[in-house]
């Protein structure tokens, strides 16, 4: 026989209910004295309406008895002193009765439990997701009542009336309790020893207090609070009593030594003040600030706000907030402590002062603050910052650091970054590569002027090591070295990357998606990316985003000082400079530049590209002089290394090429070689600028096979002399050859005939040839007629 409640939708009978149930219909005449004991929502009441309702189907009847528990002694003995053949006794597990426990002390007792997810599957709609099904039974801790509040829930949301349901229960409850509710809401539910001091009782009143939360329905076991019923205590209880519990309880945990985040984070804004609730934000910003710097920033503000900050919190707030990217605060709280009195703190704002001036350009100055802060890493942070600003003298003296992550890392910075000048490239790009893994698992935290890995990508992209850039750079992104201030810097070097190898959609997808998070870039970020749109721009023969974007380009040379770090950005702009002649606004910058390197000795590793960036400048100004000039400084290192052979053989068949002298043996050679350095569009456009400067028509295809190969793009089968054969797909577009579907693609994307043919290494001429023979094939009779066509034809 099957028992469901029509009176009441929360009863699901487990066995030993449904068995009682069957039974009392089977011999309704007999006698019973039951308990049915479980804490409030778990559903008394209805069992005993279920039980009254088998009597009463059956001709009988029973007494039952609810809510035995708030009896008082003399009253509860009346009632199970009575003399009734069947009586039902339904009471909570707390307050505890021992005229309860002897009335019925071997008798049945029920103890209906918690609902599985299948039961709570019952209550939902049929047509209701596993996903929700979870949703209801996780929040509601499987209690039948709470379970029924959510039954009419559709999403992961829970329902304003399903928390409000809450307050009549909780206003009923005493003042302790109240007290117990909220301490179990702030994560408390089980620490004798705080809710001993909070509640002013010794641990047997405690775990009176405890038995009674249990009993309520709204705790459990483990002392924590049922999701839905934290829910409704957080939202529901007053205020001011909320704030003052959560207030207590960090002051108590703090005496402790234990951790106060927790606590204290939903006290931020709260205005709460006194010298230990600004001692518990002081300790939970302490916690916050490895894995959420804005948080330990608002937390330190807050604590600043609840009482007096000294010299040691303003320093570590100012750390707080570089590493969460706000450097105007960063700067502002530092030099509050280096001028403010003598502390032993000063140097510790220094360094903050110092990373936050390298991450503005201000190199420099950065290096003075270092030099001044004196600690083992600051000392090493120095010699790169001297070392990228041209001052560089005999071996570093740097202090013995201890054998911290941090401060391995920046000696291994130093000696990188000095090897680049002085040394091998190879073995710099070693060092700087170790130095990005060392920093790896505790990147995070690290407060820094530079990244290891950056560099480390800037020393590989100068000596033709893209592969190593992209792996240190990825690895450093995925372990977040350098946290919140170091992800634009590796996400825009990595757009470099893609840039160099004419992955041009991955670099332009990168400046979309800074453009839509819409933060502002601190300048040296900025000047890279603003590097990196006009370098795609150039790349794709866009001359209308290269004049949008190159204002914006002199204002961030303007506000980043020319420094090591910063030549290939400088490089790119100085191609840009003279596609648009516009050379004298960065002829400055280029000669301070150039006397950086004079004064560092003329480093090759990092004199050879600025030398190529000014070849491709002069290319494009036309200045054959100029390009000699650079070809011939690229030729002095070429002995040096692989690289630098690759890059002066390169220059060298570019003077020919403009010559007119296509040899197409070294042409091949000199752009297989430059995809080889991690160059590829370099190597593409010099195939393709050779293919359409030869007379030799053998030559002409072979190079331009070439430069498809080395673009990525696929090659026709052809024969010596001859045009692509056609791909064969439908209808129009059999009809056109490769080329000319190359071709079709770009005018499609609104390219002009001259940025077609600068794409396609050939002449604008040839691009409106093409353009001909489609209109004539495709049987066009206007141009307007003919794009329409190309549009369907291409997708």
């Amino acid at each position: 026989m099957s028992h469901r409640s029509t009176t009441h939708p929360v009863l699901l009978p487990d066995e030993p209910t449904r068995q009682l149930l069957d039974d009392i219909a089977a011999a309704p005449e007999a006698p019973l004295r039951l308990g049915v004991m479980a804490p409030g929502g778990y559903g008394k009441s209805v069992i005993l309406r279920e039980i009254q309702r088998v009597y009463r189907d059956a001709g009988s009847s029973v007494r039952v008895v609810d809510d035995a528990h708030l009896l008082d002694e003399p009253r509860l003995r009346e009632v199970l002193a009575a003399d009734e053949p069947r009586l039902v006794v339904a009471y909570r597990p707390w307050p505890r009765h021992r005229v309860l426990a002897e009335s019925l002390r071997g008798r049945p007792l029920l103890m209906p439990g918690a609902f599985g997810a299948d039961q709570v599957k019952e209550f939902l709609p049929a047509s209701a997701s596993r996903a929700l099904v979870d949703f209801v039974h996780q929040q509601s801790g499987g209690v039948p009542r709470f379970v029924e509040r959510l039954a009419g829930v559709t999403g992961a949301e829970v329902p304003a009336e399903a928390v409000d349901a809450f307050r009549p229960e909780l206003d009923w409850l005493d003042a302790d309790l109240q007290k117990f509710l909220l301490a179990a809401e702030a994560g408390a539910g089980l620490r004798l020893d705080l809710l001993g001091a909070l509640l002013g009782v010794d641990f047997d009143g405690v775990g009176e207090i405890i038995e009674a939360g249990r009993a309520t329905g709204m705790v459990a076991q483990d002392g924590t609070l049922v999701p839905l019923a934290r829910r409704a205590v957080a939202l529901l209880s007053r205020a001011e009593r909320r704030i003052a519990v959560r207030q207590r309880l960090a002051e108590l945990q703090l005496e402790a030594g234990g951790p106060v985040l927790d606590l204290v984070r939903p006290l931020i804004g709260t205005g709460v003040g006194g010298p230990g609730v600004a001692a518990a934000f002081q300790a939970a910003a302490a916690e916050a600030l490895d894995a959420d710097p804005a948080l330990a920033a608002r937390l330190f503000a807050a604590g600043a706000s609840a009482g007096t900050p000294g010299a040691e919190v303003a320093a570590r707030w100012a750390t707080a907030s570089a590493m969460a990217g706000d450097l105007d605060a960063a700067l502002r709280l530092a030099d509050q402590v280096i001028t403010g009195p003598e502390s032993a703190h000063r140097g510790e704002a220094a360094e903050v002062a110092a990373v936050a001036l390298a991450h503005r350009g201000q190199l420099a100055r950065s290096t003075e603050l270092y030099q001044w802060s004196g600690t083992p890493s600051a000392a090493a942070f120095a010699v790169v910052g001297s070392i990228g600003t041209g001052r560089i003298s005999g071996e570093p003296d740097l202090p013995t650091a201890p054998p911290t992550s941090l401060d391995g890392a920046a000696a291994l910075m130093a000696q990188g970054i000095r090897e680049s000048v002085v040394g091998e490239p190879m073995t710099a790009l070693s060092t700087l590569v170790r130095a990005s893994g060392l920093l790896e698992p505790v990147g995070r935290a690290a407060l820094l002027p530079d990244s290891p890995a950056a560099l480390a990508a800037l020393v590989a992209l100068h000596c033709g090591e893209s592969g190593v850039a992209e792996s240190v750079l990825d690895r450093a992104a995925r372990a977040q070295v350098g946290g919140t201030l170091f992800t634009v810097r590796h996400l825009v070097l990595r757009a470099w990357i893609a840039m160099v190898r004419g992955n041009l959609v991955q670099a332009k997808d990168c400046l979309v998606a800074l453009k839509k998070a819409g933060k502002r870039l601190e300048p040296r970020d900025w000047l890279f990316a603003v590097a990196l749109e006009i370098g795609v721009a150039r790349r794709n023969s866009d001359l209308a985003t290269m004049k949008r974007t190159w204002e914006q380009a002199c204002e961030a040379v303007l506000r980043h000082p020319v420094d090591l770090f910063t030549f290939l950005p400088l490089g790119e702009f100085a191609a840009a400079a003279a596609r648009l002649r516009d050379e004298h606004r960065l002829a400055p910058h280029l000669t301070e530049a150039r006397n950086l390197l004079r004064e560092l000795g003329n480093p090759p590793l990092w004199a050879v590209p600025l030398h190529w960036s000014g070849l491709h400048a002069a290319i494009i100004a036309e200045q054959t002089g100029v390009a000699e000039e650079h070809a011939a400084a690229l030729a002095e290192h070429r002995t040096l290394n692989r690289y630098n052979a690759i890059v002066s053989g390169a220059a060298e068949s570019w003077l020919d090429v403009l010559a007119g002298k296509v040899d197409a043996d070294q042409v091949e050679d000199a752009a297989r070689g430059l995809h080889a350095a991690g160059q590829w569009w370099d190597g593409a456009r010099l195939a393709g600028q050779a293919a359409i400067r030869t007379t030799d028509r053998q030559a002409m295809v072979r190079l331009l096979d070439c430069a498809r190969l080395l673009q990525g793009r696929p090659v026709g089968v052809k024969k010596a002399g001859a045009e692509p054969v056609p791909v064969s797909e439908s209808g129009d577009a059999d009809k056109l050859s490769d080329r000319e579907r190359e071709v079709a693609d770009l005018v499609v994307a609104g390219m002009t005939y001259k940025q077609v043919g600068d794409r396609l290494f050939i002449s604008a001429k040839t691009v409106e040839h093409h353009m001909a023979r489609m209109r004539q094939r495709l049987g066009c009779t206007s141009r307007g007629e003919l794009l329409g066509r190309l549009r369907e034809i291409v997708g």
